[in-house]
């Protein structure tokens, strides 16, 4: 697909709507998130605080087989609308340099927003899968079976770490609103929409770092059961002295994520 091509296809009415309406479904996503991270400091149980446990969550639901298939096509939808915008999105930016970090953050959201909707088609299809911790052991298993394989996994650490700092920078300078239109949205809501986008984005930062640190040690102990995705991260923050009051902290912070990206989809720039 051509440059054009591509942005026509970007700026059309249907796919503007789709995207948007995938956005909110991500933040359903991580406000199940943080409603199981609750969970986890309560009472210790539930579903993994994580993407995957989050819709096994949608699943258990009455009306969990349905609900499945429209969460499954909404994160797909936000998968292939952040694709469009990896491709030819972010016009705005005057930086080449930021707007090639930009698109490849979008990149990211892509796969991320293709793999979790996949997922969701497969629980809804009657097909269950390993848990996203599982899955992250074994990816740093075989990273470290590999020649150089602690430097490998060292290497994805760092990379993580600098995810969650640039999420807490983003947090703390508020850089998301250049992306946002907030006049597009009801004056009541502006600030309501910039106050959880702060506090989100903190909070996701903090997470983040915690998988860092997880990746790190796993990589120096040469041990893959140290490592772990946002379940694990939730879980250490748990175990540490005052781990109740902090997790119910983050997990408010992580579902406030959830709801600035519901707010901000009306407003997000395509």
């Amino acid at each position: 697909m051509s440059g054009t091509k591509a942005r026509q296809v970007r700026h059309s009415t249907a796919v503007q709507v789709l995207g948007r309406i995938g956005m909110g479904c991500y933040g359903l996503v991580y406000l199940l998130i943080g409603y199981l991270a609750v969970r986890i400091a309560l009472d210790g149980g539930g579903q993994e605080a994580d993407g995957r446990g989050a819709i096994a969550e949608v699943g258990s639901t009455p009306l969990g087989g349905a609900l499945l298939w429209v969460l499954a096509a909404g994160l797909v939808a936000y998968g292939l609308w952040q694709a469009l915008m990896a491709a030819v999105g972010y016009t705005w930016i005057d930086k080449r340099k930021t707007r090639i970090v930009k698109r490849v953050t979008s990149g990211a959201r892509c796969v991320v927003g293709i793999t979790l909707g996949l997922y969701a088609a497969r629980l809804a299809a009657g097909s269950a899968e390993q848990g996203g911790d599982q899955k992250q052991q074994e990816f740093t298993a075989r990273l470290l079976a590999l020649p150089a394989g602690q430097f490998l996994v060292i290497a994805v650490a760092v990379i993580v770490f600098g995810v969650a700092v640039a999420s807490v920078v983003k947090g703390v300078r508020r850089s998301f609103l250049r992306d946002l239109d907030l006049s597009s949205l009801p004056s009541g809501t502006q600030r309501w929409v910039e106050r959880l986008g702060r506090i989100g984005y903190v909070a996701r930062g903090v997470v983040f770092g915690v998988v860092a640190v997880l990746l790190g040690y796993a990589a120096l102990t040469h041990d893959p059961s140290r490592s772990g995705g946002l379940d694990a991260a939730l879980r250490t923050l748990a175990a540490q002295p005052f781990g109740t009051v902090l997790l119910l902290v983050v997990a408010v912070g992580v579902a406030a994520f959830g709801a600035y990206c519901g707010g901000a989809a009306r407003a997000q720039r395509g």
